[in-house]
């Protein structure tokens, strides 16, 4: 029997709006792997000023709009901050996708949504700026996490505050407000967020997988771009 939220999901699909610009057959998506054998260097995350600049190299190279890729990802990469070792198990799985593109890049709702909480998150590999939607389809109730954002966006927000479908309402920060990250969006979906307000996890435990998969599903079910690459 299929999920209920993910059969909602996939019913709804042809109704969404795209999260972020893309005319398919005109721009081109590309993978980016950022597991051990990936696409990253070793130690390049480490050492930011080579790295801030090299995914944005990566994309120009692969001639792509966009580098996408991390649902369900290990990424030995969380070593470079100590936000991720919080505990006898290290923090190294994803559990959102990225997309990543130059800093401004702009970000739309996907469906109707109420911002639920606004964070800033401002540790070394954390999410920055940050804003989650609650949204309710076909009475079903699930969450939208938006990590990575300019600072701008999260000030001109407030909880309770009602975004349309296809309203711009974010932009990709750059690194200084975005966690010292490349520019990217860190989108990710929830059914059920517990007590988080401004955060939720996006890099989480192996040993936990399952319960994490189970609670936030695949976004491509969202995003529906994984098909254009």
């Amino acid at each position: 029997m299929i999920d209920p939220l993910i059969a909602c999901i996939l019913k709804n699909q042809s109704g969404f709006h795209p999260v972020v610009s893309f005319t398919p057959g005109t721009d081109q998506l590309a993978s980016l792997n950022l597991t051990k054998e990936g696409d990253l260097p070793v130690g390049m995350a480490e050492r930011l000023k080579e790295f801030l600049p090299y995914i944005e190299q990566v994309r120009l190279r692969k001639n792509a709009r966009y580098l996408i890729g991390g649902y369900n990802e290990l990424r030995e990469m969380y070593s470079r901050s100590g936000l991720f070792d919080d505990g006898s198990e290290p923090r190294r799985l994803h559990i959102g996708v990225d997309i990543w593109g130059p800093a401004g890049t702009e970000i739309f709702a996907f469906m109707g949504g109420m911002v639920h909480s606004l964070g800033w998150n401002d540790s070394l590999g954390d999410y920055g700026a940050t804003i989650i939607l609650l949204h309710q389809l076909d009475g079903i109730p699930f969450y939208t996490l938006y990590g990575h954002l300019s600072k701008a966006d999260i000030q001109a927000l407030s909880p309770g505050q009602y975004i349309n479908r296809g309203q711009l309402f974010a932009h990709f920060g750059k690194p200084g407000e975005n966690g010292q990250w490349p520019p990217h969006l860190h989108f990710q979906v929830i059914r059920d967020i517990g007590m988080y307000e401004g955060d939720y996890p996006g890099v989480v435990r192996l040993s936990e997988r399952e319960h994490w998969l189970t609670n936030c599903p695949d976004p491509d079910l969202i995003l529906q771009m994984n098909k254009f690459l």
